[in-house]
């Protein structure tokens, strides 16, 4: 038999190491919730940079339904990050409802410059300091140019911003190619930042809302759409030969660079058409 004094220490021992498990509990119980302090912290920041920034989208996408489209694109450094931040900056439809003019040339100009240069210029300075937020938390960011094309074989960047901001729940992939928008239609420029952070994604991939509409298709100049609605297994060449859009403009650039201007599929899309209708009854 044992003694009294054997049960009593094991007693003690047993209530020491049952009090050190439950310290040790408590212990990582508060670290993870420090940790989702600081990350719910970080995502506020983000989102607060990016709206103050003047973007009129936010998203976080997970990327991993898409790694072997990303990989392929861009390779394995870019495929390497599993988050997506997409920015957004909604044109102004005072500019892109000239489109059909847009051999004026004060339309022309305006749309090349407003519509693109200026656009882009926010969204790189936008995404830039976005990318300095994150690494000074601690963690991986790679700013993707709002529209620098890196593959003049593939016509494409290293990226693609409408695969993120459609996994990011902020639209849908047109017929058109576009990323279109339940608020502004296709009427967005897009730029991206790559990252490790833990980031709250936003939403879902949105179901396609074209329906039977072949709007952009029809009001192609060179017929580059093929009218077929985006399935994320297909190529792109199912849907859209980037090549004739691409060598339509190059030849517009030869005659005249500052009329090299189309833009027409994305005038015509009644999800951003309709948008303007409202806000004139307004």
């Amino acid at each position: 038999m044992r003694t009294i004094e054997g049960r009593l220490s094991d007693r003690i021992g047993g209530t020491i190491t049952e009090r050190l498990l439950i310290q040790k509990s408590d212990e990582h119980a508060r670290a993870a919730a420090d940790r989702i302090r600081r990350e719910s912290t970080m995502n506020h920041k983000i989102k607060k940079l990016v709206e103050t920034g003047g973007a009129d989208f936010y998203g976080v996408a997970d990327l991993s339904p898409a790694y072997d489209a990303i990989l392929e694109q861009g390779g394995p450094t870019i495929a390497a990050y599993p988050r997506a931040i997409s920015v957004g900056i909604a044109l102004p439809h005072a500019i892109v409802d000239q489109l059909p003019d847009r051999t004026n040339r004060a339309a022309a100009v305006n749309y090349l410059h407003h519509g693109y240069d200026v656009i882009n210029q926010r969204l790189d300075f936008l995404v830039s300091r976005v990318s300095s937020l994150i690494q000074q938390e601690g963690y991986q960011a790679l700013p993707i140019p709002a529209s620098k094309r890196i593959d003049e074989e593939r016509i494409c960047a290293a990226f693609s911003h409408k695969l993120a901001a459609h996994l990011s729940g902020l639209g849908w992939i047109g017929k058109s190619c576009l990323l279109i928008t339940p608020e502004a239609g296709p009427r967005v420029r897009w730029a991206t930042v790559l990252t490790d952070a833990p980031l709250f994604v936003t939403g879902k991939p949105l179901e396609e809302r074209c329906g039977n509409c072949n709007q952009c298709v029809e009001i192609c100049p060179v017929h580059a759409f093929m009218g077929k609605a985006f399935r994320a297994a297909d190529p792109r060449e199912v849907r859209y030969d980037a090549g004739k859009c691409d060598r339509y403009f190059q030849a517009m650039k030869k005659k005249d660079a500052e009329l090299a201007v189309c833009g027409l599929c994305l005038y015509v899309c009644p999800h951003g058409k309709k948008r303007t209708s409202e806000q004139a009854r307004l």
